[in-house]
C-alpha cells in the first residue's frame, strides 16, 4: 500500500493586519477506506505552441474514485494565463507559477482541460489515483 501526503502552508506578515500562518496535511486515500492512493500517471510537462484547449484528464483514464490532480502554470511570464476546465464549467485561471490541487472522481463527462492563453506555455500536471 502506498501512503502519500499533501502539504499545505499559508504564511503572510499582512495579509489580514496580523501574521498569519497556516498549515495542513492530509494523508491520500483510496475513497471510503483508509488504503492509500496507489497508482499515478507521473509527473507531465506539455509544452503548448500555440494558444489552445488541450484534455488533460479524460475520464476513460479511470472510473470513479477518489482521485487527486496537480496543475501548474510554470510560465514565468505573468501575462500568461492558463483556465482550468471540468467540461464547459470553468474551475479558475492559473497565472505564471500558480498552480492548484483538487479531487476529482473521474465520473463520466468529467473530462479537465486546460486554455492556454499564449504560445509557448509549460503546463505541468499529475494525477494520482485508486
Amino acid at each position: 500500500m502506498a501512503t502519500t501526503t499533501a502539504t499545505i502552508t499559508i504564511n503572510s506578515s499582512d495579509l489580514t493586519g496580523d501574521a498569519l500562518s497556516l498549515g495542513t496535511t492530509t494523508t491520500l486515500y483510496k475513497g471510503g477506506q483508509t488504503v492509500g492512493l496507489e497508482n499515478t500517471s507521473g509527473v507531465g510537462r506539455l509544452l503548448l505552441s500555440t494558444a489552445q484547449t488541450k484534455v488533460l484528464f479524460d475520464d476513460t483514464t479511470v472510473s470513479d474514485g477518489a482521485h487527486k490532480v496537480y496543475i501548474a502554470n510554470k510560465s514565468t511570464d505573468a501575462t500568461h494565463k492558463a483556465t482550468i476546465k471540468i467540461q464547459a464549467q470553468t474551475l479558475g485561471d492559473l497565472y505564471a507559477g500558480d498552480w492548484m490541487f483538487i479531487p476529482w472522481n473521474g465520473a463520466d463527462d468529467t473530462d479537465i482541460s486546460v486554455v492556454t492563453s499564449d504560445a509557448n506555455m509549460v503546463i505541468e500536471s499529475m494525477l494520482i489515483f485508486e
